[in-house]
């Protein structure tokens, strides 16, 4: 049975600690969201979980956007930069935060399935979690696209999840040239 930590499910708000900006891209605006030194959300308009105002609140041009923004372009060229540089902060629980650490380590390019995710966990911590806890906190995934939710596929490598949205999600996995 998994804890009530790993099914957190409070609802996100834009808050006025927080900074935000946006900018265009080929799949659709991208909202950022910052606390002023690390980057704290990444979200596609119209996604799921997208905190409640994002699209009201007033922009601002911290070093960490316009660092975000110049190696998003760089990834929508194919150009693979390197995401590592950029200073994250995501809000959630020990367990996601630990689920969010192994999404990073997957590689530009290659998919891995939430069993995968879920056993890896389980090597790492000694604990075991259903694959079904791990997408849930896959599915809470506060800064999309830099902790890679869009790179977890279903058991027999089908395309399932994402709070973007599937067609981004084909589309992202495209663009690494994967299989999709």
């Amino acid at each position: 049975m998994q804890s009530t930590e790993e099914h957190s499910e409070s609802p996100r708000e834009a808050t006025m600690d927080s900074a935000f900006f946006s900018f265009s891209s080929p799949l659709g605006k991208i909202f950022l969201v910052s606390d002023g030194t690390a980057l704290t959300g990444l979200y596609f308009a119209g996604q799921r979980h997208l905190p409640t105002g994002i699209e009201k609140q007033p922009l601002t041009e911290l070093p960490v956007f316009l660092e975000a923004r110049t190696l998003l372009i760089r990834y929508f060229e194919r150009k693979q930069p390197d995401f590592g540089s950029l200073p994250l902060a995501p809000a959630g629980t020990d367990f996601q935060k630990s689920v969010w650490a192994l999404l990073r380590e997957i590689p530009y390019g290659k998919t891995v399935t939430y069993k995968e995710l879920s056993e890896l966990l389980c090597q790492r911590t000694g604990k075991r979690s259903a694959p079904r806890a791990i997408g849930g906190a896959v599915g809470r995934n506060p800064i999309s696209l830099l902790i890679p939710c869009h790179r977890v596929v279903g058991q027999n490598g089908s395309l399932v999840g994402y709070a973007g949205g599937l067609e981004r999600k084909a589309a992202l996995l495209r663009l690494e040239n994967s299989s999709f």
